[in-house]
């Protein structure tokens, strides 16, 4: 096989580098064609498992008593006041990271490039990050 190669290309540095691509588009097929949607699906398995789960314990729970019905009731508001404030921690968290790294770049710009304004592309993601501490500290709706 490596004969008919050299043959149709004509060189041997054309053959010998075939061995790497042909491992790394194997590898990229691998990667996008069946790692990502198994994991994908896998996931997807998993939060039905627990949503199967958490909606049978309150079943059982419901079904139990008057009192059990009310237990499930503020089990279910207290994991949807959880839910809501790790998402605006993440948010929050989210926010400083992203303004912490349109700050880096800002600086990182103007010490590379002294006579351009490029230092100016340090904005982007530090308004990002603005807009998103805005949002969580301000703007969005308290958790209680």
């Amino acid at each position: 096989m490596t004969h008919l190669a050299i043959w149709y290309f004509g060189n041997e540095e054309v053959v010998a580098n075939y061995g790497l691509w042909g491992f790394l588009s194997v590898g990229a097929v691998v990667m996008f064609a069946i790692f990502i949607p198994l994991v994908t699906w896998m996931d997807t398995r998993r939060k039905e498992r627990e949503a199967f789960y958490k909606a049978e314990t309150f079943r059982r729970v419901a079904e139990s008593s008057s009192e059990g019905a009310k237990a499930a009731l503020e089990m279910m508001r207290e994991q949807d006041r959880q839910t809501r404030m790790k998402t605006l921690e993440g948010m929050k968290i989210g926010g400083m990271i992203t303004l912490a790294v349109g700050i880096a770049l800002g600086i990182f710009l103007r010490a590379m490039e002294r006579s351009e304004p490029a230092y100016l592309c340090g904005l982007i993601p530090g308004l990002i990050g603005v807009a998103m501490l805005t949002y969580a500290l301000f703007l969005a709706p308290p958790v209680d």
